[in-house]
């Protein structure tokens, strides 16, 4: 029996604020969305795969979401992990950086990490 993995789920307190994020800090773009009673789940991706990240924004919950200690994260590959590392920079969005794996994270305007890794040669 196979699995493919296909999306994650983050709920996300302002969907605007996020997906502005996610496009700027990763290029990810809407794929497709669902408006239901009370809530709207909106998908991103890019051309490089077909794993989606699954925002969720639910109008009944207005408090930030608990994260736990963070334990946790969805990484990407920077074909150009300079430029990636320049832009993170100037957005303000790193969070944490490990020199010795040459690897760094961001977080997003909810506080998820999201792992920055160079490419692989």
């Amino acid at each position: 029996m196979k699995f493919k993995m296909v999306h994650e789920n983050y709920n996300v307190a302002d969907l605007a604020k996020s997906m502005a994020f996610y496009e700027k800090a990763l290029g990810l773009t809407e794929k497709s969305r669902i408006n239901g009673d009370g809530f709207i789940i909106v998908y991103l991706g890019n051309e490089t795969t077909d794993f989606e990240l699954e925002l969720t924004w639910l109008e009944e919950h207005p408090q930030p979401y608990n994260l736990g200690e963070c334990e946790f994260h969805l990484a990407f590959e920077a074909e150009d992990f300079d430029a990636a590392h320049k832009l993170h920079e100037e957005m303000g969005c790193i969070c944490f950086e490990n020199h010795d794996m040459g690897i760094y994270f961001i977080n997003d305007p909810d506080g998820y990490w999201l792992e920055v890794v160079p490419a692989k040669k």
